[in-house]
Formats: structure tokens, sequence, C-alpha cells
């Protein structure tokens, strides 16, 4: 006699939906997509930014006020949605943030009885951890912390606070692998235009470039707080051939790095960026400076070049260099692209599911404990 199938683990991905653009809403998309169909995990979405009809959809645009109307549909949606799941999976960034979304579904989760893996993603963990015993006391009790890089493993462990590594996901199928023959003068960059991209350093260094190289172009592919600021500073410097494309929707992502032929970024907080893996996939070989998680996924000379933080003279060396020697630069993307086997859904399916799984055991046995 055959036996019934398996039921499927039931997993609420409590995340921000594609309404706010960010490293965090793409891996949420791209994880919910990779389960969809899949025959052991059903996924959904639980966003931490609902979107509301009517008249509150109104005061949704309003500044300040939205972080209220929000916070007053989120909790009861989480109530709502979370008592469904076998497993819920938090993501989560830093500081105000932490407070008005991860916080709160570990709240929730925890009064329904339901285990919790919390997957943090900020590269200024070593500084919110530091200064939010919330935030420690929280990830402490959670039932698996999973993080995307050793880099905050290494952070997590200097508190006590143990964590899996389950790395992004790069889909291979989007980005698609170009060798640049000839290797041309377009840099591209995907940082948002907030002060730890520090996209200040990509436009300096693109001034030294441009004074080697008169017609190299730059494209900025990117929005945020400083982007008056940013633009200011590109006339300033009297650069040509800038453009500063705006937001670009995630579909529309593969085309920016295919259009150019180097990749530059210049953060001073980082932590595994997924601009790195998507321009390796793309064939595009990087220049980055040496922060936080960057170098765990990108040695130097080997996937491409690393600076130091923000070292805009340094930075424009390594593109000069590349520029000038572009067998090396090919060399480059070749390993890089080689690199981005370990980032696949073929690899990382296997460690969610263990990470569930081995959550809903510890939970069966210990049971769930309270989050202060």
């Amino acid at each position: 006699m055959n036996s019934a199938p398996a039921r499927r683990l039931k997993v609420a991905i409590v995340a921000p939906s594609l309404h706010i653009l960010g490293g965090q809403a793409v891996q949420a998309d791209r994880l919910l997509t990779q389960w969809r169909n899949d025959s052991e995990v059903d996924a959904w979405l639980v966003p931490i930014n609902p979107r509301l009809a009517g008249a509150a959809r109104r005061l949704q645009e309003l500044k300040y006020v939205r972080t209220v109307v929000t916070q007053l549909a989120y909790w009861p949606l989480l109530v709502r949605e979370l008592r469904h799941a076998d497993v819920v999976h938090v993501f989560s960034a830093s500081y105000f943030s932490f407070v008005l979304s991860p916080w709160p579904a570990v709240r929730v989760a925890r009064a329904l009885g339901k285990p919790v893996v919390f997957n943090y993603h900020s590269g200024e963990a070593p500084d919110h951890l530091q200064r939010s015993a919330l935030a420690r006391r929280t990830l402490r009790a959670a039932d698996v912390n999973v993080v995307p890089s050793r880099f905050l493993q290494e952070v997590f462990a200097g508190f006590r606070i143990p964590a899996l590594v389950i790395p992004n996901i790069v889909d291979l199928r989007r980005f698609q692998f170009r060798e640049r023959r000839p290797l041309r003068p377009h840099l591209v960059s995907t940082r948002n235009f907030e002060p730890m991209y520090n996209v200040a350093c990509t436009l300096r260094a693109f001034a030294i470039v441009q004074s080697r190289v008169p017609d190299a172009r730059l494209t900025l592919a990117g929005f945020g707080s400083q982007d008056a600021a940013l633009r200011r500073l590109a006339s300033d410097l009297g650069l040509r051939h800038v453009t500063f494309t705006g937001r670009v929707q995630p579909d529309a992502m593969p085309a920016v790095y295919a259009s150019g032929d180097l990749y530059v970024q210049t953060p001073r907080i980082d932590n595994m960026p997924m601009s790195v893996l998507e321009a390796f996939a793309s064939g595009t070989p990087v220049v980055s400076t040496d922060v936080g998680g960057v170098p765990a996924m990108l040695t130097d000379r080997v996937h491409g070049r690393l600076a130091p933080d923000d070292d805009h003279q340094a930075v424009a060396v390594s593109i000069v260099e590349l520029l000038e020697h572009p067998d090396h630069a090919l060399e480059l993307a070749r390993h890089a692209r080689s690199a981005c086997d370990a980032y696949t859904w073929d690899v990382t399916r296997a460690q969610w599911l263990s990470a569930y799984r081995s959550t809903l055991e510890r939970a069966e046995v210990a049971g769930a404990p309270v989050v202060a």
C-alpha cells in the first residue's frame, strides 16, 4: 500500500514587499518565487508594509502618520496570518525598523506558539547589537538565527548569539554572463543614495577616471535621501557622461548590468550585497571598498578588486588598471562567475529546508520561549 504524501511545511515569511525596494524585499521575493509549487514547502508573504485601501491608503502617504497607520494594520495582519504557519521566517534589518517590523512578528509568533527563524541582514549589526539590549534578547531567544554572510555570523558570535549562514540567492537565469570584449569605460553602480553606501566616493573616483579616460561613462541606478546632494557633487566635479536613472525595479535590473562593463560600489557599511553577486553573474568586473562582508565573497585580485574604505583615489586606480588590462579584468569576471554557484537555489534550498525543519523540531521538544 502506498503511503500518503507528506504534508507541505507551512512557512509564513514576514518581510518587506517590493513596494519597498531594497535587498530584503528582493531576497524575500526570490525566496517566495522559488518555494512556489515546491513539493515540501508552502510559503507566503506577510508584508511588513501592508497596503491599505481608501482613506487609510491616503494616510499612508503622509510622513510620520504612515508609521502609526501601518502599525495599526500590521499587528492584526500578523495575528491572522501567523496562526496558519508551522514556522515563521522573519526578515530583519536594524535600529528603528527592528522595533517596528521583526520584533512585533516575533512577539505575535510566540503568543501563537509558533517557532521562529530569524533572518538578520543588516551590515549595521556591530553597532545595532552593541546599542540594543532588545535586539540581543530577541536574537538569543530565536529558535534559529540565519544570516547571509560569515561577517554577520562572526558579529553575532561576538555577542554570544549562534547563527547559521545561508547566503543570498542569485538567479543565474535572469543575470546572464557576458564577456566584455572589448572592455569599454562604462561604469555602473546600483547602490541606493543613502549615507552608508557612500556613492559620493564613487563620483570622486570617477572624476579621476575621467581625467585619465575622457570618454568614460557612469550610470548610477539608485534613489534615496542623498539624490540632490549627489547631483550637485557631480556638477561641482565637472563630470560628463553621468546618468542618474532613478529608481529601478528588480525586473529591469539585469539590463542595467548588461549595459555596463565595470561595476563599482563604495559602501562604508555592508553585509553581503546582492549587487556584487548580480555583477558577478552578469560578467561585470567588480571594484568595491573592503568593508563588512564584502571581502568574504570577493577576494582581491581573484574575483574583483578591493580598495580601502572611503579611498576614492584607490578606487580610481583599480578601475583604471582594469581598463588598461582587459585580459586581467576578464579573468576576474570568469572567477567571479564560478563563485556564483554557491549562491544558487540548488544549493540554498536544502539549507533553508534544514533550517525550517530543525526550527520546528526544536520548538516541539523545548517549546517556544517568550521574548521580552
